[in-house]
């Protein structure tokens, strides 16, 4: 088991220039984000990143009702995208934004076709009783490990 941490940091690298992994990272964002991580009541039928400050991504069911559960706070294509997480240590929305962290995607041009992609969701320990459940889940196999596999697999044979 790995001590928890108040920031967790990933990064890999894909093999696309930094425009093209900026544009799939945002605008297939529901595609990398599996659709078992549901805070709703019913299926999602698709997760959208809108592309602005003040946006949010939203989870959006077959029922049509919406869930968002993040807000993008900043948005500098092709190099950053910062959103909260809005998403409580019992895994529901969390209404209170004072309890919520944040994360940073940074696109690093490594050379003319690859891009460092860099993942930092800091400020965990913002969600009070109980972030430490939230840092080791988002930390897991199942948390941004498994995002990061799905946007990798989006460059596969492309």
């Amino acid at each position: 088991m790995t001590q928890t941490r108040t920031a967790i940091h990933l990064e890999l690298v894909v093999d696309a220039p930094i425009q093209r992994a900026f544009v799939v990272f945002t605008e297939r964002f529901g595609e990398i984000k599996p659709p078992e991580h549901n805070l709703l009541s019913s299926p999602i039928a698709e997760t959208v990143l809108e592309p602005w400050v003040g946006g949010h991504i939203v989870d959006k069911a077959v029922d049509g009702s919406e869930c968002r559960w993040a807000r993008i706070l900043a948005f500098d294509p092709p190099h950053r995208l910062v959103f909260s997480w809005d998403i409580s240590p019992r895994w529901q929305l969390e209404p209170d934004l004072e309890l919520t962290s944040e994360v940073e995607v940074r696109f690093v041009a490594d050379g003319p076709t690859r891009t460092l992609v860099e993942l930092e969701h800091r400020n965990l320990d913002r969600h009070g009783t109980g972030w430490e459940s939230l840092s080791d889940g988002v930390e897991g196999d199942e948390g941004w490990p498994l995002y990061l596999q799905r946007y990798a697999g989006l460059f596969a044979g492309a």
